[in-house]
C-alpha cells in the first residue's frame, strides 16, 4: 500500500526522528552501565578485599555524576529528542531522573562518610569533618544543598504555592550546582590518577554543556535575528482568552506543524525573563503564526494586553503531537478548556479523504467558555467533519459509555487529547475501558 493510497500512515521523517532518539537512549544507557561497572572492576583489580560499603559509595557517586549529564541532555531541547519522544515525555523522564540523581548523591555522601569512618575507626562526625577537608568536597556539599533546595521546591505541594517564574529561576541554580560538583568528580578516587578517564569525563561534560548552549541560548538568539517576530494583533476570543497574531520573516524555515508549540519570550517589562509554552492555534499562513492564551497565571495574565508591535523570541517548534503520529483511517480529537488550541489547528489540517471520519469533542464549563466556536463550525462544514460540544461539569459526559455512544468505531480511531490534567486522566481511563489501545492515543502532558 502506498502513502498516496493511505495518507494517514506515518511520514518517513517521523520514524527517522524516533529511531535517532531511541539510539541516543541506548547510548546513554550503555554509558550508565559502564560507569556503574568501573568502580567494581577497579576494586577487583586492587589488592584490598572487596568492601561493600566503599563499593556502594563509589558506584552511587559515579552514577550521580553521570546522571546529571543525562538530565541535562534530556532538557537541552535537542531537536532529535524533542521530535522523537515529545517534550512532555522528556520532562517526565527528567523529573523522575532528577529524584534518582539526588538520591544517588545523598547515598554517595552517606556511604562515603561511613566507609571512611570504618576505615579510620573514627566516629561518623569526626570522619565527616575530615572528609570535608578533601579537594572539592566543600563545593560538592554546597552543590548537594542546592539540589536538595530545588527538589523541595519542585514537590507538588511546594509548586502549587510558588509562582512559576520563581520556581523557574530557582531551578536554573542547578547549573551552578553541576559546576560546583565537577571538581570533586575529577578529584574523586574513581577518576584521580587515571588521566584518560578524566579527559573522557571532561569531554562528556563539555559536549553536554555545548548541547545546552547550542539549543537553549544560541539557537533562540539566532532565530530572533533571522525571523524578527512581532505582535501584529491581539484578538479577544472568550473571557480571559486572547489570540495573539505574530508576524515575522522566513517563517517557512521553521517547518512548524499543527499540534506543535513554541516557547514564546515576549520582550516587555515583566515578561522578557520567562519563556511561555503555547501551542499554535492555527496552521502557519505565510509570514504569520497564531497562538491563543488563557489567563491562568501572572505571566499569561500580562499577555492578555500585550501591546501591538511587541518584539518576541520563539524557541521551537517542539512537540510530537502532529498528524505524523496518525496510524488509523478515522480520527477523534478531544479538547478541554484552552486545550482546544492545538486541536483547532489539527482539526483544520489533518488529512481526511472520502470514507474517513474526523470528529472533535470539545468539553467546556458553559457556552461562554467555548473558544473558536464559529471557526470550528465553519471548519466542520467545510471538511464534512463533526464537532460535538459537551457543556457542564457532569463527570459522566466523558465516561467510556458516553464516548462509545458519541463516537462510532471508537477503538479503531487515532485519538488526540489535550485538556486539563484531571480531565485528561479521566479520559485516559475511559478510553482504556472502551478498549482503545494506548498506541492510538496521542497527547502531551506537562503536569508532572
Amino acid at each position: 500500500m502506498t502513502t498516496q493510497e493511505a495518507p494517514w500512515l506515518p511520514a518517513p521523517g517521523r520514524s527517522a526522528a524516533r529511531d535517532g532518539a531511541e539510539a541516543v537512549l541506548v547510548l546513554l544507557g550503555t554509558g550508565a552501565a559502564l560507569v556503574a561497572l568501573w568502580p567494581l572492576l577497579a576494586m577487583l583489580a586492587g589488592d584490598a578485599p572487596l568492601d561493600p560499603v566503599a563499593l556502594t559509595a563509589h558506584v552511587s557517586g559515579m552514577l550521580a555524576g553521570y546522571g546529571v549529564l543525562v538530565m541535562l541532555v534530556l532538557m537541552s531541547r535537542w531537536p532529535l529528542l524533542e521530535r522523537g519522544f515529545g517534550a512532555d515525555v522528556l520532562a517526565r523522564w527528567h523529573a523522575l531522573g532528577g529524584r534518582t540523581v539526588l538520591s544517588l548523591a545523598l547515598l554517595h555522601a552517606l556511604f562515603a562518610v561511613l566507609a571512611w569512618s570504618l576505615l579510620t575507626r573514627q566516629n561518623p562526625i569526626s570522619a565527616l569533618a575530615q572528609v570535608l577537608t578533601w579537594p572539592g568536597l566543600l563545593t560538592a556539599t554546597i552543590a548537594t544543598a542546592l539540589m536538595c533546595t530545588v527538589a523541595a521546591a519542585s514537590a507538588r505541594s511546594a509548586r502549587r504555592k510558588l509562582r512559576w517564574e520563581s520556581w523557574y529561576w530557582l531551578h536554573l541554580t542547578m547549573y551552578l550546582a553541576v559546576a560546583l560538583s565537577f571538581t570533586h568528580q575529577l578529584a574523586g578516587p574513581d577518576l584521580a590518577g587515571h588521566l584518560w578517564l578524566q579527559i573522557i569525563w571532561a569531554l562528556l561534560y563539555t559536549f553536554t554543556f555545548a548541547l545546552v548552549l547550542r539549543y537553549r541560548v544560541i539557537a533562540p538568539a539566532t532565530a530572533a535575528l533571522r525571523h524578527r517576530l512581532r505582535v501584529v494583533a491581539v484578538i479577544p476570543e472568550a473571557p480571559g482568552v486572547v489570540s495573539i497574531v505574530i508576524q515575522g520573516s522566513h517563517l517557512a524555515e521553521l517547518r512548524a506543524q499543527p499540534g506543535q508549540f513554541f516557547r514564546w519570550r515576549f520582550l516587555t517589562a515583566g515578561s522578557w525573563t520567562t519563556a511561555h509554552p503555547f501551542s499554535l492555534s492555527a496552521p502557519p499562513v505565510g509570514n504569520r503564526l497564531r497562538l491563543t492564551v488563557k489567563a491562568l497565571g501572572d505571566g499569561s495574565r500580562r499577555l492578555q494586553q500585550v501591546p501591538v508591535g511587541t518584539r518576541l523570541i520563539a524557541e521551537g517548534p517542539y512537540g510530537a503531537m502532529t498528524a505524523d503520529r496518525r496510524t488509523r483511517r478515522d480520527v477523534l480529537l478531544i479538547a478541554g478548556g484552552v486545550g482546544i488550541t492545538p486541536m483547532r489547528a489539527l482539526f483544520e489540517t489533518i488529512p481526511v479523504r472520502p470514507g474517513q471520519d474526523l470528529m472533535l469533542v470539545y468539553r467546556a464549563r458553559n457556552s461562554h467558555d467555548l473558544v473558536f466556536r464559529k471557526e470550528l463550525d465553519a471548519l466542520a462544514a467545510h471538511r464534512q467533519a463533526r464537532v460535538i460540544y459537551l457543556l457542564g461539569g457532569n463527570p459522566h459526559l466523558l465516561s467510556a459509555r458516553s464516548l462509545t455512544r458519541l463516537v462510532p468505531r471508537l477503538p479503531d480511531r487515532d485519538i488526540y487529547l489535550c485538556g486539563p490534567p484531571g480531565m485528561s486522566a479521566a479520559i485516559r481511563s475511559s478510553l482504556r475501558q472502551a478498549g482503545v489501545p494506548h498506541t492510538q492515543l496521542h497527547e502531551e502532558r506537562f503536569a508532572l
